[in-house]
């Protein structure tokens, strides 16, 4: 048994890795220190705790950690387990929106420009990200239509020019009619571009304008003319500050009593080229240092774009050991700024008072939503939380169930929760959603803190009127009054309008329906995967699972080099050790226990 006292003397005095399980040896918390004996002592000892931590210190069953030489390395290792494991009570970076990117495979001896919403670490070039994808896709196609390079996926084994070649809108590598250097001109102008130093290529296309006029090429002239004309246009349109450096990230936060925002403004070369904003909840308590910490080593790890100087309001108490891992990624010095005046600090101010709008919006709708549901469910306090079940089997065989979570308007997929069907056999769905639904609130009745958190404000059944009263029979068990409503579908399976008890179909808003229709699809989505995951771990059971010492990794293997359980008994001891983990007296067993003996 793990005693935490006992474990807290033996921790070492040096730089390391801690991190916190809970009694099902989830990870629930991952922190860096640079002395490994103070930081992790300091969470069991009676102090100012926030109430977050003293949630968090509530869960832990026990810890482990890891020791390194210094304080960078323990910070890459932080960042790197936060997000392989993703632990609750860290600043996690999670949003459903993914940005769009132009990229550039510089790699290719003839690179093309796409528009991406993958971002990976492959050595292309990634500008942006664009908040308004639209500005994206305005962005490539002004590339597309003023620069002559190839648009096609596969240029190589080509036999003649496309027809972008006769229009003048590639050069046709595929037959080489350009040569590399040349053509990586043009890419080298499209990323000036993107980096927001038009000025720089405006002052050289002027340079080759005069020196076509001088040769008497006035079409090449032209063309050159009426690209700089389109270039001092897109200048303009991102011309947003006369800040002077030409690689910034620009970094404002925003808190409410429900959640944070943080908004990020990309800036290259006095332009703002993009911007992007990330919601994070139930972090009210913690401190905004902490929370922009957290998030700018999330952020960056991996991040292909890592400027050259980050502004924000805050100063990071981890400051210097962020900035020597950031420029030891890009090979180059990276900056970690908190301005204090001028126009920087109106920029960061800027960044601010966007992340405050874009928070204020955002709960704006969750209350019109909430405000909706009140009123036409005419219930008498808003209905934070709502929760939805859905029953998958097939053929009444290995029957599970999923529960999805609402919580403020918003679908909250790290909420939902998964069920095994213990005391129904045979296909009987009320009867499913009667035992899921008893066996959820039994879990909140007797611990509130717990996983399931506190009782749902309603419950929204998928189904009509009798799975409202499969569920209302459940919540009456425990003489509790959580209203419930049948989410009724029409022939296109989205959602046509809410049901009471009494079978009256209530009228919803538009927006609403296309919300609980995605609530439908995501509890029925968690279901169908849940219940593909159990038929496929039934369907590959065999034998070999009942023999100590086979696990699922050794099961694998034997069955990878014999392809049967009859073959395996057929095998010899000394073709079972030929297999990877097996030893002789495993052999014996296998054999044994296979063959009855």
């Amino acid at each position: 048994m793990f005693d935490i006292e006992e474990e807290l003397k033996k921790l070492p005095n040096k730089p390391g890795v801690y991190l916190m399980h809970d009694k099902e040896d989830t990870i629930i918390y991952v922190g860096k220190a640079i002395s490994l004996k103070n930081r992790v002592r300091q969470y069991f000892r009676k102090n100012n705790k926030t109430k977050r931590i003293e949630n968090m210190v509530s869960l832990i069953d026990h810890f482990e950690y890891i020791v390194v030489d210094n304080e960078a390395e323990a910070l890459i290792l932080e960042c790197n387990l936060i997000k392989k494991h993703r632990p609750k009570f860290n600043v996690l970076l999670k949003d459903d929106k993914t940005y769009p990117y132009i990229k550039i495979d510089v790699k290719d001896e003839f690179p093309s420009v796409v528009l991406t919403r993958r971002l990976i670490n492959d050595g292309a070039k990634y500008f942006g990200p664009y908040a308004n994808a639209g500005a994206a896709k305005e962005m490539v196609q002004f590339i597309k239509s003023r620069y002559q390079i190839r648009q096609c996926r596969n240029y190589k084994g080509r036999t003649r020019p496309c027809l972008n070649y006769h229009i003048k809108r590639c050069t046709a590598p595929c037959m080489g009619y350009i040569a590399p250097e040349e053509y990586r001109k043009q890419i080298q102008e499209i990323t000036d571009l993107l980096e927001g130093k038009t000025d720089k290529i405006i002052k050289e296309l002027e340079k080759r304008m005069v020196e076509a006029s001088q040769n008497l090429d006035f079409e090449k002239a032209a063309e050159l003319r009426d690209r700089k004309q389109a270039l001092e246009r897109t200048s303009e349109k991102q011309k947003v500050s006369n800040l002077s450096e030409n690689n910034i990230d620009v970094i404002g936060i925003a808190k409410s009593e429900i959640e944070v925002c943080i908004e990020i403004f990309f800036v290259r070369g006095s332009k703002m080229i993009g911007r992007e904003h990330y919601f994070f909840d139930e972090l009210k308590d913690m401190d905004q240092k902490e929370i922009l910490s957290g998030f700018v080593k999330q952020y960056y790890l991996d991040n292909p774009n890592i400027p050259a100087k980050i502004m924000l309001r805050e100063e990071l108490e981890d400051k210097e050991v962020i900035e020597e891992w950031l420029s030891k990624e890009v090979g180059k010095k990276v900056e970690i700024k908190s301005p204090k005046k001028g126009e920087k600090l109106r920029f960061v101010e800027m960044a601010e008072r966007n992340a405050k709008v874009t928070l204020e919006n955002k709960e704006k709708d969750k209350t019109e939503i909430l405000t909706e549901l009140k009123e036409v469910l005419q219930l008498e306090k808003y209905p934070r939380k709502i929760e939805t079940y859905d029953i998958s089997n097939l053929s009444g065989e290995n029957m599970v169930a999923a529960m999805c979570v609402m919580q403020d308007g918003v679908i909250k997929k790290n909420l939902s929760r998964r069920f095994k069907i213990k005391t129904v056999y045979g296909q009987d769905d009320p009867r499913c959603m009667e035992e899921v639904i008893t066996r959820r609130l039994k879990h909140s009745l007797e611990n509130p803190t717990g996983g399931f958190g506190t009782l749902p404000d309603a419950i929204f059944a998928d189904g009509g009127i009798t799975q409202i009263r499969a569920t209302k029979k459940a919540v009456e068990k425990y003489g509790l009054t959580i209203p419930v409503f049948g989410m009724v579908k029409n022939d296109k399976h989205q959602t046509r309008a809410l049901m009471d008890e009494n079978r009256n179909e209530l009228e919803i808003s538009e927006g609403l329906k296309q919300l609980i229709t995605r609530f439908q699809d995501t509890v029925h989505d968690t279901a169908i995967t849940y219940h593909r995951k159990v038929r496929d771990k039934q369907i590959t059971k065999s034998e070999l699972d009942e023999i100590v010492g086979i696990g699922e990794a050794k099961k694998k293997a034997l069955l990878k080099q014999f392809g049967s359980v009859d073959k395996i008994k057929k095998a010899s001891i000394e073709e079972l050790k030929q297999v990877k983990g097996i030893n002789e007296s495993l052999a014996e067993l296998i054999l044994s226990s296979l063959n009855g003996n």
